[in-house]
């Protein structure tokens, strides 16, 4: 691995704990850069200054004591507003929750990474109940006519404009892996059960992970491992070892066998993705990873199923607030949820044993071919703007939602950890993302392998609105 382990945490956390400039100093920026950006980009609903200098100024303290603060000490993070943070309002953008009452306790991802030094700027905007691709009224630093994804699309504007460096997501069908290819930055889904999901609003507690967005993959994984692990108010949690904090890589990925999912090479596809995509498939092939094109015909049935599960499941969820209060959720989150309330039982028994056809599939696939993971384009299109429906790839077209989730959702529903990491720009300079699936348990690994990439890829991805950008 090295002395100096690789990403943008790892080289501010030596800042701080050098000296060479404070945790207070670094939780500053971040907060006058909140202030300064939010304007514009919407990323963030609470901006909690005094929280956030209270939190700087324990791991100075600390420091100074030659005590270790934790793996993230001083480090500026966001957290999704489905997730509860003491003393602030969950809303989950919704205002529906606009008069709750503010949290009790910490969700155990926000104590994890209190324990582990991190410095919680604030609350990250979600699309409505965490159930959507746009995350209004967030914008891209990219370019703030269009969306930066969803749901965790202020996650993945706040990482990608270097307010903060990670933020916490949570991803259903693609809520943590869209905002990352979107807006430019990494982001990863784990294994189904690795982290902790109490103390977080569900959408649906079958498909739901909470994970990291963050600069590089090596970030990622660092963050991921503070978060995850067993919990006793979660009985869905895994009792694995949490994974390495570090993908340990030499750069290159001799011995690695990355099956190419070939129907995402096919017409759906911007152009631009497509070119982005190949050319990543080469930079991966020049590393030294062996490539195998793979066919999974049980793909066919993922958004059916992915629909059919998390409407029965949400509608399961908000039922009371369905019941109560539905002019409060939005015209179309409210009549996929009613649907899903309507839902006969057998429907959503016939979806369940449809995903165990695909966990079959995959498995099978993964098996047969002796994979190390699978690769994908994260996205089949770039940033939509905020009015645009559907997206037109030169005779077919598809709608903005499904262009977004049909490439993500196959990993919920099977529950593989996947990773997004940044592989090129469209024509008018906007990002494209690279997806890398792992089997169960395998984040370390599918991390390792997005790091070589980005290591060796090298783009450079400074959005326009951004930190030291223009616009501040």
């Amino acid at each position: 691995m090295g002395v100096n382990p690789p990403g943008v945490i790892a080289a501010l956390g030596r800042q701080i704990r050098s000296g060479e400039v404070s945790a207070r100093e670094v939780a500053d920026r971040s907060l006058a850069a909140a202030e300064d950006l939010n304007p514009q980009l919407q990323a963030f609903v609470v901006i909690d200054h005094q929280g956030a200098r209270e939190a700087a100024d324990r791991v100075d303290r600390q420091l100074a004591r030659g005590i270790d603060p934790g793996p993230l000490a001083g480090i500026p993070v966001g957290v999704k507003d489905i997730i509860d943070m003491a003393g602030h309002r969950t809303e989950c953008g919704s205002p529906a929750y606009a008069n709750v009452q503010p949290a009790e306790r910490d969700a155990p991802v926000v104590e994890r990474l209190r324990e582990a030094g991190a410095v919680i700027v604030g609350k990250t905007t979600t699309h409505e109940l965490a159930c959507g691709v746009e995350s209004p009224p967030a914008s891209n630093p990219w370019d703030t006519g269009r969306i930066p994804g969803g749901s965790s699309g202020g996650s993945g504007a706040a990482v990608s404009a270097g307010i903060t460096a990670a933020a916490l997501g949570s991803d259903t069908g693609g809520s943590i892996r869209i905002p990352a290819s979107l807006c430019g930055t990494a982001g990863l889904k784990g294994t189904y059960g690795r982290v902790p999901r109490s103390g977080v609003a569900a959408l649906s507690w079958s498909l739901d992970h909470i994970g990291p967005l963050a600069p590089t993959p090596a970030d990622c994984i660092l963050v991921q491992s503070v978060i995850s692990g067993i919990h006793p108010s979660d009985s869905t949690t895994l009792a694995d070892r949490p994974p390495d904090g570090y993908p340990v890589s030499d750069g290159g990925l001799e011995g690695v066998r990355l099956g190419v999912i070939e129907r995402y090479r096919g017409p759906l596809i911007q152009p631009a993705v497509s070119e982005a995509f190949e050319a990543a498939v080469g930079v991966l092939t020049h590393l030294g990873a062996e490539v195998i094109p793979v066919e999974i015909q049980e793909l066919d049935m993922v958004m059916e199923v992915e629909y059919a599960v998390f409407s029965a499941e949400g509608a399961a969820y908000h039922q009371r607030l369905l019941a109560e209060a539905p002019h409060l959720i939005d015209s179309s989150i409210r009549t996929l949820l009613a649907t899903g309330l309507m839902m006969p039982s057998e429907r959503y028994l016939t979806a369940l044993r449809a995903r165990e056809r695909i966990r079959r599939g995959v498995r099978e696939s993964f098996e047969a071919n002796r994979l190390t993971g699978m690769v994908t384009p994260t996205l089949a299109a770039t940033a939509a703007l905020k009015d645009q429906d559907s997206f037109d790839y030169g005779g077919p077209s598809e709608d903005v939602i499904s262009a977004y989730v049909r490439t993500t959702a196959p990993w919920n529903l099977t529950g593989l950890p996947a990773l997004s990491v940044p592989c090129g720009f469209d024509t008018t300079g906007l990002p494209i993302g690279l997806q890398v699936i792992g089997p169960p348990l395998a984040e370390t690994e599918i991390s390792r392998i997005g790091q070589a990439y980005h290591t060796a890829a090298g783009w450079d991805l400074v959005p326009p609105i951004s930190v030291g950008g223009p616009a501040s």
